[in-house]
């Protein structure tokens, strides 16, 4: 899905319905800084390449994290239809079903205080 809207964002193969009420003043405010779609849909492009391939699949759903969150509220807060809902949480399912299949990867996050082991050096005996 990422990877498809990603896609789409860049090089324009299937059109959007147009944003309507509130939600097209939210979009046209994003879309006044001119930065923020080709931004999104680039980082759409790579963290979807990164699911589909299965490579750095702990990273893209940190990255997707915020992502999601905001497709939810968005569709929550401002008007939506039964379609969009769906699709907000159809993506929400899927991205705690991944990040519970690779929980072992994000277990470090979620400690109150990180260990670090910073270079150990070891004397091989000889003298420098």
């Amino acid at each position: 899905m990422f990877f498809g809207f990603g896609l789409n964002g860049l090089i324009h193969f299937f059109p959007l319905p147009p944003a309507e009420g509130a939600a097209a003043v939210f979009i046209n405010g994003l879309s006044a800084s001119r930065y923020f779609f080709p931004l999104l849909f680039i980082a759409y492009l790579l963290t979807g390449t990164a699911l589909l391939i299965g490579r750095f699949v702990p990273l893209a759903l940190t990255a997707l994290a915020p992502v999601v969150i905001n497709i939810v509220v968005m569709h929550l807060f401002l008007p939506a239809s039964g379609l969009e809902l769906c699709l907000a949480a159809l993506v929400t399912v899927l991205e705690i079903l991944l990040v519970w299949c690779y929980r072992a990867a994000f277990r470090p996050l979620l400690r109150a205080r990180a260990e670090f082991a910073f270079l150990e050096t070891r004397s091989t005996g000889r003298a420098s």
